[in-house]
């Protein structure tokens, strides 16, 4: 797998982000998104350091909040910013560890404030028209679509574990999901009624899809480079059907359904725990986010339609006044 990356990614000018990245992917098994990820961080830090003839490695504090600053300067959001300082931190860590530098500069540096921005969250409605409208397709496309939707709601997969599902992760118990996430941990997830009979149909086409490669590993083959349909194709499809379920299609993603899975289990009284283990969250806080949703949906809807919202505002501006 790293040798692969290797060789259709530029190597890095610096042996040490190379050394760092080699690590990733035999120590912790990255994925070739992480990766990538990864690399752009890193070499775009090491590109502001060869501007003022510094190596990456020899970078000191003062250097990474110059860098930071940088970032600010250019209107990159703080969210972006400290997504690379976390990458900085993690170099700066592994060369401490292997003995490149006897500290590490990353510690005294603090991450760029950031507001907890709530994710975009689609009604049950506005899941139902998406839903609707890959039904309308017709032939194995449309068989196609509607598998990957009701899997995509019924189970709240990450995109790349979607579209990167094994055939054989089906061709067990029809009543459970057994997906392999992030660091290779498996995790299963119970598959209701319509994503089962959904699956059932797409299968009977799935040959299809297969263009030649009848011994496919994947449940949705495609002649993409990794062999099976990518995350960017079924974003394309997913804009679509928004479009024709006439809502607007920039608020639709297979991360959106991801949130829309998570937040509508929680409404219908779902237990924290479950959903978390469901998602592949390591850690419940990053889960504890879709309760902080519905607590403002339900505050939206007390003060948007409750019958006595406008007679509890009238009071507190004659209050206003006569203060």
């Amino acid at each position: 797998m790293g040798t692969t990356q290797r060789r259709r990614i530029p190597r890095s000018e610096s042996p040490h982000i190379e050394s760092f990245l080699e690590m990733l992917v035999a120590e912790r098994g990255a994925s070739r998104n992480t990766f990538d990820a990864y690399r752009r961080d890193l070499d775009h830090f090491a590109d502001f350091g060869r501007q003022r003839k510094l190596a990456v490695e020899a970078a000191t504090p003062e250097v990474l909040r110059d860098y930071l600053r940088s970032l600010d300067a250019e209107g990159m959001s703080a969210r972006t910013a400290a997504r690379r300082l976390s990458a900085l931190r993690q170099f700066f860590r592994f060369l401490f560890a292997e003995g490149v530098r006897g500290d590490d500069p990353s510690t005294s540096v603090e991450s760029p404030r950031q507001g907890r921005s709530l994710p975009k969250i689609l009604s049950e409605e506005e899941v139902d028209a998406l839903l609707a409208a890959a039904r309308r397709r017709s032939g194995p496309e449309g068989l196609r679509l509607t598998a990957l939707l009701e899997v995509l709601y019924a189970t709240g997969l990450r995109v790349s574990e979607l579209v990167g599902l094994p055939a054989a992760a089906v061709a067990r118990d029809p009543s459970v999901l057994i997906v392999r996430g992030k660091g290779g941990k498996e995790r299963m997830i119970p598959l209701g009624a319509a994503a089962r009979a959904a699956l059932q149909d797409y299968l009977t086409v799935r040959e299809r899809f297969l263009r030649g490669a009848e011994d496919s590993q994947w449940l949705f083959p495609s002649r993409s480079m990794g062999g099976h349909l990518t995350r960017h194709r079924f974003a394309q499809l997913l804009k679509e059907l928004a479009q024709e379920s006439g809502l607007d299609a920039a608020k639709i993603s297979p991360h959106v359904l991801r949130h829309a899975f998570a937040s509508h289990l929680l409404g219908r009284g779902a237990d924290l725990r479950a959903v978390q283990q469901m998602l592949g969250h390591a850690d419940i806080s990053t889960t504890q986010i879709y309760t902080h949703v519905l607590d403002e949906r339900l505050k939206s809807l007390v003060r948007d339609h409750h019958p006595l919202a406008e007679q509890d505002a009238a009071p507190t501006r004659n209050r206003a006044k006569s203060g």
